[in-house]
């Protein structure tokens, strides 16, 4: 069942974040459950903590608790999938514009979009390389790190906390 918002996933966020994170589409077990990273294999969780964003380990069906933090959760692209390489160009590029008007609307301090490839399809930048980004998304200071997916086993869990903690106030360079 699809919540009110309309999305399958309802993005946690309210004004004035330090870091808005951004997945690039919820996973099916996502989307059944109504929770971001839900999948038993995705580390953005145990990444947030580690980064010192949590003081413990949140499960996905806390996610709400993130604003208590000044954080928040949103993807690109709303439709749920096995894989993000199911989506199209298309897509990727009409979320781009969708969470840009999101962020100019709630005003983050930090944007960080979870994966280069999405980033690069959908703010046409085919060349961009991960890190802290030249331009600002909706006013926000950008950054582009590795996406948590399991499926993205080439970077581990410390590497993942140690460059979310740059996201952290005051490291961010916003």
């Amino acid at each position: 069942m699809t919540p009110p918002s309309g999305k399958p996933v309802p993005d946690v966020v309210e004004p004035g974040l330090d870091v808005l994170f951004c997945g690039i589409n919820p996973s099916l077990l996502s989307a059944e459950t109504g929770h971001h990273f839900a999948r038993p294999g995705n580390r953005f969780w145990p990444a947030i903590h580690l980064a010192g964003f949590t003081p413990r380990l949140l499960r996905p069906e806390e996610g709400r608790e993130l604003l208590r933090y000044g954080l928040g959760v949103t993807n690109v692209v709303d439709r749920p999938t096995r894989t993000a390489a199911e989506l199209s160009a298309q897509e990727l590029r009409a979320g781009a514009e969708a969470l840009e008007r999101l962020v100019a609307s709630v005003r983050p301090r930090v944007l960080a979009v979870l994966g280069i490839t999405a980033w690069r399809q959908g703010f046409a930048r085919p060349r961009a390389v991960a890190g802290r980004q030249p331009e600002r998304v909706g006013g926000a200071v950008t950054w582009v790190v590795p996406n948590p997916s399991g499926l993205n086993a080439h970077v581990q869990l410390p590497d993942l906390a140690r460059i979310y903690a740059q996201l952290r106030p005051g490291d961010a360079g916003s």
